[in-house]
């Protein structure tokens, strides 16, 4: 009898409009994926043995696949929200430790400092050394800073500059070698600020003094009180000679060192000294031009207070400061699977691995065939709501003709019973 086929019809199209309105249930779910049911004929080899002319004894739903394409990337007005732009998952794990996967980009960061998902299960990345340099290897739960950063003394001065070949003679013919409040003195100065080993600022000015053909002196002060010498005798913290061509200096020929001293702050404050600061000046130039700085550069900063998370391209978690610093506090990282549609789903937009989908394949963004990441955005999901909704009317003419199948046997069979 045909009661067979026309119930193994009315289930599997039950399951298939039971997909189908999960679909549709999902299409505005960030980082959920479409499903579709798949089915088989069914035959039963013992009824008919093998012959040509079997009659199958209907259908059965095979699998629910899920469909890992690429959903459309949303932009949000949260730095929090994440979205992987080509393959791979976030991991997250829980109080026990285990690993899930999600395309789910919707984080925030707890009382801990955690990164976590709605859930509460946490995203998992690389630590750092405190220092801004990731640490690859094992993962972890990332944690976000929340403190500040301590300040750096300065222990390195870059300057670039140009120095006018056309410029005369200043070297004052009696008294001090520079009188840092008359400018006929001196050529041309520069300041830059410089900090101590509590992060307070010292202003530092240079003061460029012609002292012969392509000879120059270089004469500093911090907070206004000389760098070298007296304040009555000041000395140059180095003399610089140019070739004829006015290209680099020929002196010094390498970086030179000097101490900035205690100084007096406008406020009545005190500043640190500072020993052993390298002062490079191999990128100078005299040419026949006007004087000008073009770059500088010292490595000090005050103490700073954490304003901004920015999660980079390649998954990196940077921590930036109000002194204007930025330093990497983690690296996301994210895994992907030969056979992605071997997951199983979870729930909670997630999955788990299984034996189908093989191990997790674990790098940052960004790295072999994984995507990169995109803060301030999000995920939608691949579901197109118009194509569901066409699927779904059709299931339900397949469900009525299966149901005609019944209906129809049931006359034959009430046919057959009514023979005389």
């Amino acid at each position: 009898m045909s009661f067979q086929q026309g119930l193994s019809g009315l289930n599997a199209t039950s399951k298939n409009l039971q997909v189908i309105g999960n679909n549709i249930a999902n299409a505005n779910t960030y980082g959920t994926k479409v499903s579709r049911a798949e089915f088989s004929d069914v035959y039963a080899n013992a009824l008919n043995g093998a012959g040509a002319n079997s009659v199958g004894i209907g259908t059965t739903v095979t699998t629910v696949a899920q469909q890992f394409t690429q959903g459309t990337i949303k932009i949000t007005d949260n730095p929090m929200d994440l979205a992987i732009n080509g393959a791979g998952f976030f991991q997250v794990a829980g109080p026990d430790s285990a690993i899930s996967y999600t395309r789910n980009g919707q984080f925030k960061v707890d009382r801990e400092g955690y990164i976590v998902n709605n859930g509460g299960l946490r995203l998992m990345g690389y630590a750092t050394d405190g220092l801004g340099g990731v640490l690859p290897g094992v993962s972890a739960a990332l944690q976000l800073p929340t403190g500040g950063i301590a300040p750096a003394a300065t222990s390195a001065i870059g300057l670039e500059f140009n120095l006018d070949s056309r410029s005369a003679v200043t070297v004052p013919g009696t008294g001090p070698a520079i009188d840092f409040g008359d400018a006929r003195t001196y050529n041309n100065a520069t300041s830059m600020t410089v900090y101590d080993l509590q992060g307070r600022e010292v202003a530092l000015t240079y003061y460029f003094q012609k002292s012969g053909d392509n000879a120059w002196n270089v004469f500093a002060t911090a907070n206004g009180n000389t760098v070298a010498g007296t304040a009555a005798a000041p000395l140059p913290v180095t003399t610089m000679t140019f070739a004829a061509d006015g290209s680099a200096p020929t002196a010094p020929a390498a970086p030179v060192t000097f101490n900035i001293p205690a100084t007096t702050l406008p406020g009545g404050g005190t500043t640190e000294a500072i020993a052993g600061v390298e002062l490079d000046l191999l990128s100078a130039t005299q040419f026949g031009a006007s004087f000008g700085v073009t770059d500088a550069t010292q490595d000090g900063y005050a103490a700073g207070q954490l304003t901004a998370i920015v999660v980079e391209g390649d998954g990196v978690v940077t921590a930036r400061y109000s002194n204007g610093r930025a330093q990497a506090a983690g690296q996301i990282e994210i895994a992907n699977f030969r056979n992605p549609q071997g997951l199983q789903p979870l729930g909670d937009n997630r999955w788990g691995r299984t034996n189908a989908s093989g191990e997790a394949i674990l790098g940052v963004p960004g790295q072999g065939n994984l995507g990169v990441l995109q803060d301030g955005a999000l995920e939608e999901s691949n579901i197109d709501l118009t194509g569901e909704l066409v699927n779904m009317i059709v299931a339900q003419r397949i469900y009525q003709a299966n149901a005609q199948t019944i209906k129809t046997q049931d006359q034959v069979l009430q046919t057959l019973v009514n023979l005389r």
